[in-house]
């Protein structure tokens, strides 16, 4: 069993750690807990995760986010990962801080890094898990609050969110995706 885990964000300094590269930040720490580490490699940053008699090929693509499908596509052909065993890790602003969503297919609903991965693979049929950074910007200011730093109050939420999401990509492999919807997508995270 193989899986492609893609983490979406942007390649560089000035984009890490970022609301926009939270995609990546999830990957680096699933990569980090199971002893992995990264490469460069073609169109991504890689790493492959060998748990539970499964591999986990995991990738932050490098092409920028608007272009993400073509980092997708060619680990997905390159490895021979199924399109029900990729797993995308996004941003959203539709989503509150509070909350992680996992879903099986639908829209890209306005974030390019989606519509680039539709585009390449001809599909919306494909797992993601959208991680909510919420709205919290002016009007006019989406792409400011979008590429900055998390604030200060908000990192304890993110840090629980973070590892709520490595778990998120644990239980879709070794039990599926109902189950992983059922463990995380009603909930609310809070700091106790």
């Amino acid at each position: 069993m193989k899986f492609l885990i893609v983490g979406l964000g942007n390649p560089g300094n000035e984009y890490a750690h970022t609301r926009h590269n939270i995609g990546y930040d999830v990957v680096y720490a699933f990569v980090s807990k199971h002893g992995g580490s990264f490469r460069s490699d073609r169109l991504a940053y890689v790493a492959e995760v060998k748990w539970k008699g499964k591999k986990f090929v995991c990738i932050c693509p490098t092409t920028f986010m608007n272009l993400s499908g073509r980092s997708v596509k060619y680990w997905m052909e390159k490895e021979k990962i199924s399109l029900e065993n990729v797993l995308v890790i996004v941003d959203e602003v539709a989503l509150p801080i509070n909350k992680l969503r996992l879903r099986p297919g639908g829209s890209d609903g306005g974030h390019n890094g989606l519509k680039s991965i539709h585009e390449a693979l001809e599909t919306t049929e494909y797992t993601r898990l959208r991680f909510g950074i919420g709205n919290n910007y002016p009007k006019g200011m989406q792409s400011d609050y979008v590429l900055g730093k998390w604030y200060k109050e908000e990192e304890p939420i993110v840090k629980l969110k973070i590892d709520s999401a490595v778990e998120v990509i644990e239980t879709f492999a070794t039990v599926g995706i109902t189950i992983a919807m059922n463990h995380v997508n009603n909930r609310d995270f809070a700091i106790k």
